[in-house]
């Protein structure tokens, strides 16, 4: 885990999570906006004005305010680009925030990845360096995480980042695998 330049980041070997940036804007529209991606995230799909609104008014403040308040983080919501090393690329990225769907207590933890960035093990680090930083630094003793049940490889790397399965919800008529990891 580091600090430079008074941008939060979390080191993860070949990449790292950092604060969202609204330079970030242009690929963190591409990636949620692939096909390959709405269709396992449906609510991410959003216009470029959307996207800019929401990064420069919702996300980059209330990341900052999440981290502020570490480790009383209430129902804040917190959401990192994930950052590879070599070229500095923006490839996705990883969030927890208060998932109403569930039952409580409701933190989830989510994530995306760039459909050109897949299957290199990235996703995996990036979500047990993640929920590391939430158990190691906030006051929650558990974390949620869905995915549909046709997602394959969300949900291999659900249970990779060890994960247990809960149960099958239905959320919006839609059929997710439920998990849940219990900080130790």
């Amino acid at each position: 885990m580091e600090q430079r330049n008074m941008e939060f980041m979390i080191d993860c070997g070949d990449i790292y999570l950092r604060e969202l940036r609204i330079e970030d804007l242009d690929e963190y529209f591409e990636i949620t906006t692939h096909p390959g991606v709405a269709e396992f995230l449906p609510d991410w799909i959003s216009t470029k004005e959307q996207r800019l609104d929401w990064l420069a008014n919702w996300e980059i403040p209330g990341g900052r305010e999440f981290l502020q308040s570490v480790p009383h983080i209430g129902t804040r919501s917190l959401k990192f680009g994930i950052i590879l090393k070599e070229t500095k690329a923006f490839i996705g990225c990883i969030t927890t925030s208060i998932k109403e769907e569930l039952p409580a207590p409701n933190r989830e933890v989510g994530f995306v990845l760039s459909m050109h960035h897949r299957n290199k093990g990235y996703t995996t680090k990036a979500v047990k360096a993640f929920t590391k930083f939430l158990f190691d630094n906030t006051n929650l003793k558990s974390l949620n995480a869905i995915a549909l049940t046709n997602n394959v490889s969300s949900n291999r790397v659900i249970v990779k980042s060890n994960f247990t399965f809960i149960d099958t919800v239905v959320i919006e008529n839609k059929k997710y695998y439920h998990y849940i990891l219990y900080n130790k």
